[in-house]
């Protein structure tokens, strides 16, 4: 797939449900998206997410060895004076996830993950507070990192 959308192979079920229903109901932005939502079910909804739940996600890897060992930094231990939190206290030092409450990033383009890191921060991807304060505290480089980082997770 295109790094400008996301790998949706291996994702939690529940994580990609609600991510459907977001775009179906306005809470998270997406034209295109938010018309393909438009026409499924919850039932509908269920399905394709198991369908991609069920798929085998292609290993990804880090573009710049300096940058991924920021972010495995960042990741791993997050940045303490701008209680920036560790990234893997959430989504686990393997980029799992934890499924119903965070979603699978190992392996996820890095391109695509810091788009949407860029999104919290600027408010234009609403639908997680916590994920806004986070990112709104790091800096373009810190978000390129992690992202760079997580690209390689496995």
């Amino acid at each position: 797939g295109s790094p400008a959308n996301p790998i949706l192979a291996g994702q939690h079920p529940e994580y990609l449900v609600k991510q459907l229903q977001e775009f179906k109901s306005g809470k998270r932005k997406n034209a295109i998206m938010a018309g393909f939502a438009a026409t499924l079910s919850d039932d509908d909804m269920r399905n394709v997410a198991a369908f991609y739940a069920s798929k085998q996600a292609k290993p990804g890897a880090a573009k710049d060895k300096d940058l991924a060992a920021l972010g495995e930094k960042i990741y791993r231990g997050g940045i303490g004076d701008r209680n920036i939190p560790a990234c893997a206290g959430c989504h686990s030092p393997s980029g799992a996830g934890i499924p119903s409450q965070y979603p699978r990033v190992g392996g996820q383009h890095g391109d695509y993950t810091e788009a949407q890191l860029l999104a919290f921060r600027s408010g234009a991807r609403g639908n997680s507070t916590q994920m806004m304060q986070i990112a709104a505290k790091m800096n373009d480089r810190e978000i390129k990192a992690v992202s760079d980082y997580i690209a390689g997770l496995r």
